[in-house]
Parts: structure tokens; sequence; C-alpha cells
């Protein structure tokens, strides 16, 4: 019965009464890492922290570049596809400045992309300097040539 108790109301009592004394020596007054919650000395603790910032800021800085290439690709495509601009990713591409370049397995999807679309454009731009009025003369002389051979092989037209 104590042991249903104490699992009831035990966390609530803690809080009430400050904690009761348990795992003082683990953290510090602010809940905090220590030297000894980590079993290390003051100096390899000292080491730790600095290392772990090392760490952050270096994660830090590599999820900027990789924030800023995309923004970079981003705007490119912006441009290839006559989009209007991001003010976002602009901001973003001039505050990392001029040495970020596209990720490279991007760059060669859009350069495979763009060989395509001159592929297709040199057929479009084909269409497009054509001179209809002479494919349409040479349409029409073609069909009635048709009929005339039609009308010479076929006896009852």
């Amino acid at each position: 019965m104590a042991f249903l108790m104490n699992q009831m109301l035990g966390d609530k009592l803690k809080s009430f009464t400050g904690g009761g004394g348990e795992g003082d020596g683990k953290a510090g007054a602010e809940g905090k890492e220590t030297a000894e919650s980590k079993g290390m000395s003051r100096e390899e603790f000292e080491e730790y922290q600095k290392q772990m910032v090392e760490e952050k800021i270096q994660r830090d800085k590599d999820f900027a570049t990789k924030k800023a290439e995309r923004a970079n690709l981003r705007v490119a495509l912006r441009d290839k596809y006559r989009l209007p601009d991001s003010t976002q990713d602009t901001a973003l591409v001039e505050m990392a400045g001029d040495d970020i370049d596209v990720p490279e397995e991007l760059a060669k999807m859009v350069d495979e992309d763009e060989e395509e679309e001159e592929a297709n454009d040199s057929f479009l731009n084909r269409l497009q300097n054509l001179d209809m009025d002479t494919l349409k003369t040479k349409a029409q002389a073609t069909m009635s040539e048709m009929k005339q051979n039609a009308e010479e092989k076929c006896t009852l037209m």
C-alpha cells in the first residue's frame, strides 16, 4: 500500500518540498551538467565542453552552407524558367557570398534538363522558322498531285 501511495503522490510531493535531496550530487543547482555528473576531471570536462561548442559551430556552418546552396539552386531555376524572384532566397544567397556553388548532383540534373530542352528547342525553333505560306503551297501541290494520280489509276473517279 505504501508503494502505491509513493508512486501516485511521490512526484507531487517532491516538487512541493523541493526534490527531497535526491540527485543533488549529479547535477548543479540549475540542472546543468557538471564534471562530477559526467565522471570526469575538471580539465577533461572543460575540454569536453570546448569540443561540444566547436562541433555545434561546425554543424551550424555546414547547415548554413547547405541552405545557401539550395537557395542558389532555386534562384537559378527561377531565372531559367522565368519565375518571380523570392526575396528570401536572394537574401540567403547574398549573405552567403560568391563562394556558394550548386551541389554537383543537382548541377548534373540541371545540365541534363538543359540538354533535353535544347533538343526540344531546336525542333521548336525549326517549326517557328518555317515559312507557313511555302509549307501550305507544298501541301496543296502534293494533295493535287495525289488526286491526279488517283484519278488516273482509278476508273471510278
